[in-house]
């Protein structure tokens, strides 16, 4: 017996709220040396810091994003 409603679940992929270092770099398409630059400016608001990581929050980011192409 297949439960619909699980075969749903399985499906819909979990986005992470937090981006590291790698996801990052992929979101955006840049090198890992932007990343950084990025990610150390706290001015930004994206970056959430975890102990001594660096984490993009992805929400933030994207309206970052829509901030830079407006201005």
């Amino acid at each position: 017996f297949i439960n619909i409603r699980e075969v749903k679940m399985r499906k819909k992929k979990i986005e992470p709220a937090l981006l590291n270092m790698e996801e990052f770099c992929a979101y955006l398409s840049i090198g890992e040396t932007k990343a950084r630059e990025l990610l150390h400016d706290p001015a930004n608001g994206f970056t959430v810091r975890i102990g001594n990581r660096l984490y993009a929050h992805r929400g933030n980011v994207d309206k970052w994003l829509l901030k830079q192409l407006v201005a």
